[in-house]
């Protein structure tokens, strides 16, 4: 079965104004809308990258023509498509955060992916930030969280333990409804390095062991930890493949609809190196 695992650096993106424009033509009119209601421009390209990165798959992986792609949310904001044909379907799911927007994608099974970059929220201290998040997570978590040597691993770890957990969530399509301290995770005992794709880690659900349920971690680079969740269990197991704009962008068809003027981006475009 069908396996996808796409990222693009957001971070590196630097479109010039045509570039934008087109980028902005080739999504649906209440996409681009959305896209457009972000205050800064950091967060509109991110959110463009990752409606390119679905749009790419379902065109290039499903064989849909990029103009009859039609995209929808449901209630609680998960990505679907409105019509498919494929036997077994395919569920896809989208992050962005940090340098980088991602896409998970298999066929016959639920998918949820996070992405998370390593970084300290605001002028907390890290004892502040952790004492703010203390209800997110379990107390064999926190021992897990507290017990790296250092403030930064233990942030890394933090954000590892939340991607693992906003995966899940996102695979399910609960949203913010969910106690975060129903999935508590145990971490693999292998080391999470750039390059490998952990799948040890398991999930304890309601304090009960959920064996059918599969979480892959792997790194971006040192600082942005992806997490895929799958369920029910499959033996495919992929690394993230970095695509560039112009991958994304390759087999679109323009939407012919007026462009608002607060897409325009005062920056040039310097494309994600492919992996």
């Amino acid at each position: 079965m069908g396996s996808v695992r796409w990222g693009f650096r957001c971070g590196s993106w630097t479109p010039s104004r045509s570039e934008w424009l087109f980028a902005a033509r080739c999504v649906q009119q209440e996409e681009k809308d959305r896209i457009g209601q972000f205050v800064f421009a950091k967060d509109a390209k991110s959110a463009m990258a990752g409606r390119l990165l679905l749009r790419k798959f379902v065109c290039e992986m499903m064989g849909i023509p990029w103009s009859q792609i039609r995209l929808n949310r449901s209630p609680r904001g998960k990505p679907y498509l409105v019509t498919t044909g494929s036997d077994p379907p395919w569920s896809f799911n989208i992050s962005h955060q940090g340098d980088y927007a991602v896409l998970a994608a298999q066929q016959g099974v639920q998918v949820g992916v996070d992405v998370m970059k390593t970084t300290l929220p605001g002028s907390n201290s890290v004892p502040e930030f952790f004492r703010i998040m203390t209800r997110q997570f379990t107390a064999h978590e926190w021992s897990t969280i507290q017990s790296a040597a250092s403030e930064h691993q233990q942030l890394a770890a933090f954000y590892r333990h939340w991607t693992l957990k906003e995966s899940f969530i996102k695979a399910i399509g609960t949203g913010l409804g969910f106690n975060l301290q129903r999935a508590e995770f145990h971490l693999s005992p292998e080391l999470l390095t750039l390059g490998t794709v952990l799948r040890q880690t398991k999930m304890h659900l309601d304090e009960e062991p959920e064996d059918l349920w599969v979480f892959e971690e792997s790194l971006l680079d040192a600082d942005h930890h992806v997490a895929v969740a799958l369920g029910p269990a499959d033996e495919a197991s992929s690394a993230v493949r970095k695509r560039s704009f112009g991958d994304l962008s390759s087999c679109s068809a323009l939407f012919v609809t007026k462009t608002k003027q607060h897409f325009q981006l005062n920056i040039h475009l310097r494309p994600a190196l492919r992996k």
